[in-house]
Order: structure tokens, then sequence, then C-alpha cells
């Protein structure tokens, strides 16, 4: 029998309501474990931890990792001043989150960095964000869907090597790329839209949200490194 790859995702803390209770929850929207599992990895669910040096411990659990879609990176993480259109900042999670960044890089566990995600791949190696763009979502809280292009040569394109329409709602991108990333995909308007690590393993953010959408290829990439990996690990 094939083992299936353990992947983490991280989620958020947010005050929740269910049954009678209210009260700060882990919370993560149900399509990225489900977008996991129809990939063929089990999923597994990573609250922030207050703690952001246990992450590399994390990463010993875990066959591959998903950092998730979410609030906006705090402007301070790449030395810029707040834009009035910039969200309220999550300090625990962008510290969490870029622990475990780190930490996957470091182990050369295969990474994916999913719209904040892939912003926060990039802040965590040194490049910058636009804090603000307009035209990428539906309207609040509504998905939008626009044309991604591959640039030939890179994993992305070898992965996806076609123009394709993705699921998309964020305010912000890429700015300056960060050392040691290379752009793997642009929107039409010229929004960065994928990047991925150079060396040291495999790493790829981009910028839509494929739990949205029913393209397997990127996660089911995914799926297959953490498989590998898990197998020479053994």
């Amino acid at each position: 029998m094939v083992t299936k790859p353990l992947i983490g995702v991280t989620t958020y803390l947010s005050p929740a309501a269910w049954g009678l209770w209210n009260m700060p929850a882990a919370l993560l929207p149900a399509q990225y474990p489900a977008l996991v599992q129809r990939a063929g990895g089990l999923a597994a669910m990573i609250p922030p931890d207050p703690d952001p040096a246990s992450a590399p411990a994390v990463l010993t659990r875990l066959d591959g990792l998903i950092v998730a879609g979410g609030a906006d990176v705090e402007p301070r993480r790449y030395g810029a001043e707040r834009d009035p259109r910039t969200g309220p900042a999550a300090p625990e999670r962008d510290a969490w989150e870029l622990a475990l960044i780190h930490a996957a890089l470091a182990a050369r566990v295969p990474l994916l960095g999913i719209c904040r995600g892939m912003q926060l791949l990039n802040v965590a190696l040194g490049g910058t964000l636009l804090q603000h763009l307009d035209g990428h979502t539906g309207g609040e809280g509504v998905f939008t869907s626009h044309t991604v292009k591959p640039v030939p040569g890179t994993r992305y394109a070898s992965i996806v090597p076609y123009a394709t329409e993705v699921p998309s709602y964020h305010h912000q991108a890429v700015d300056r790329v960060a050392e040691g990333l290379t752009v793997s995909a642009y929107a039409e308007d010229g929004t960065v839209e994928a990047v991925e690590v150079v060396s040291g393993g495999w790493g790829v953010g981009v910028q839509w949200h494929p739990e949205m959408g029913k393209e397997l290829s990127l996660v089911g990439a995914l799926v297959g490194a953490a498989r590998a990996g898990a197998r020479a690990r053994a």
C-alpha cells in the first residue's frame, strides 16, 4: 500500500461561533484540506504557536507544508510604512509562519505558499510587497478569475505548461522579488502570480487560490514531492 504523505496546512486564530459556543478558534476554510485529500495527501491543520522556535520540530513530523491565505503581512516585516489600505496586522501568525517557511526550506520539506503564503515566502527571503492593487477580486468576499501565464523553463511551467484561468482574491502582491526566488508565472497585467525557490528543494508560491478551483496539478506535484521526500528519509 502506498503511504499518503502528511501535508500540514497553516491556520489562523479568529473569533468564531458554532452551536452554543462563541470563542477563539483556529480556522481554515475546508477547501484547503479537501484539496490536499483530493490530490492524494493527508491533511493536518497547523495552528499558530506562540513559540516560533518550535517550527523545526513541527517540520520533522510533516512531509509537506502549505502556508495558507489570509491577513495582510505586517509591512514592517519588509521595511515599509503601512499603507492606509493595508489590513489589520496578525503578528503572531506572521512570526509563526515565517519560522515555518525558514524551517521548511532548511529541512528541504516541500512547501507551497498560497496568496498570503506566497507573499510571506517572498518576505521571508528578503523581498517586498506592493500593499495595494485593484482588479484581483470580484468585490468584497467574492472571488474573481483571470489568466496566468507560466514562465518557460520554471518548475511551475513543468507542472502547468499552458496559460490557465485561476480563482483569485487578493489586493497585495509581490513587488521586489527576493534573492533566491524566481518568477514562474505572470498575470496579463504584469502582476507576479507565481514564484519558486531557485535552489534548496521544492518551494513554490502562487498568488491565486487553487483550493477554490478544480485543477489538481500543482498540489498534486507538492504531494508527489512530499511522498518522494518521505521515502528518501525512510
